[in-house]
């Protein structure tokens, strides 16, 4: 859905949660959390920046899902098999992405 610029390189952490990120969200968000048109939104996206969706938020957003508010892609159901750890190294991953992107 969106253009992604790549950093240079990743951290350590984003080095792990892009491996679960590829694991367990781009079957749906798509590669490099660019989205998928009629099926979940690009993370990397003002929407998601840290001001307006802290950390947290993804943190909640796996374990418990969450009711569609900002996009009309429907419900997102929790993510099995994800612990808070995984969504910790995910969350280092978007943020990357998201600060190549320009969204801070």
């Amino acid at each position: 859905m969106v253009d992604v610029a790549l950093p240079e390189a990743l951290s350590a952490n984003a080095e792990v949660g892009k491996l679960a990120y590829d694991a367990k969200c781009a079957a749906c968000h798509g590669a490099n959390a660019a989205g998928q048109d009629g099926v979940a939104p690009p993370l990397v996206h003002k929407i998601y920046e840290p001001s307006h969706h802290g950390d947290a938020a993804f943190l909640l957003a796996a374990k418990n899902g969450v009711r569609a508010h900002h996009w009309r892609f429907g419900n997102m159901p929790p993510v099995e098999g994800v612990t808070d750890g995984d969504v910790k190294m995910i969350v280092a991953y978007v943020r990357e992405l998201q600060r190549a992107n320009g969204i801070n």
